[in-house]
């Protein structure tokens, strides 16, 4: 899933490549990914892009006219072409979902992986319209998020640090895979509460959470949008990295289920040498 990293650097690469060309077409291909009727995708067609903009992990493509906006969700891609092919694509059961066409004969198609339909497209006069931009958290990297802010967030938050980090409407722009590298390099347990943090600890995690995050963004710049997943897989020290050693201590990282995914971690690191329970394999053990 492309999170705050991955979603800014294909702000910026859109940017480049967008901003003062005419939008000629927006094709549809599963209609599923249309979220929403008033304005139609056809109202984008002539229009000029004037801005991007990255809301958590929401990506906005203003004109002068309407917005389109996308969330990219748990398989989605965007993947640049510098020539199209010719012809209107073809609906079937393949990945590509939309295609945008621009009047230099460039362009760019969302694709989603999957049988998991979750891929989203909004076209709005305003991107506060969509509720799940509405509701957003403030922006991890914005310039007013400090320390005092984050703890204020903490207080009385009785979920446990995985749950509230990838809340986007707690943060936004976190998800599985930084909130597990924000926990390990905070050396905290996934399964720790928030609202008992220490001062320390709190100073701790927000350190952690804006040097994950700023690092992640700093690899990414200037990337092409096709080399942005393995840029994403290639820093991560944990995530997806069941079984191998921890690159700080050598122990082994280990895999528990949470909520509706996986997590990782170092015992060593992060919960003084003991493994988690995997408490969805207990509850169906019992």
């Amino acid at each position: 899933m492309p999170e705050l990293p991955e979603v800014e650097a294909l702000k910026d690469f859109l940017a480049d490549h967008l901003v003062g060309r005419e939008v000629v077409r927006v094709l549809p291909v599963a209609i599923s990914v249309l979220k929403t009727y008033d304005p139609p995708v056809t109202a984008l067609e002539g229009r000029e892009v004037t801005a991007v903009h990255r809301y958590g992990k929401f990506l906005d493509i203003e004109t002068d006219g309407p917005h389109f906006v996308t969330h990219l969700a748990r398989a989605g891609w965007l993947h640049w072409r510098d020539t199209l092919p010719d012809g209107p694509p073809r609906p079937g059961k393949g990945p590509l979902a939309l295609r945008v066409a621009l009047a230099t004969g460039e362009g760019f198609d969302l694709t989603e992986a999957g049988t998991q339909k979750r891929l989203a497209v909004y076209v709005v006069r305003d991107p506060a319209e969509i509720p799940g931009v509405a509701r957003l958290g403030p922006d991890p990297l914005a310039d007013d998020f400090d320390e005092t802010r984050f703890a204020k967030l903490l207080e009385g938050e009785r979920r446990q640090l995985k749950g509230a980090l990838r809340d986007q409407s707690l943060i936004a722009g976190v998800g599985n895979a930084y909130s597990d590298e924000i926990l390990h390099a905070a050396k905290m347990s996934p399964f720790k509460l928030a609202a008992s943090l220490t001062p320390e600890e709190i100073r701790r995690l927000y350190e952690a959470l804006r040097s994950t995050l700023t690092e992640a963004v700093e690899r990414s710049h200037g990337l092409a949008a096709g080399r942005l997943k393995a840029e994403k897989k290639s820093g991560l020290r944990v995530h997806g990295r069941t079984g191998e050693p921890c690159p700080v201590c050598g122990d082994t990282i280990r895999e528990v289920s949470f909520s509706d995914s996986t997590l990782q971690y170092c015992p060593t690191c992060q919960t003084g040498g003991k493994p988690l329970a995997d408490r969805r394999m207990s509850r169906l053990l019992k």
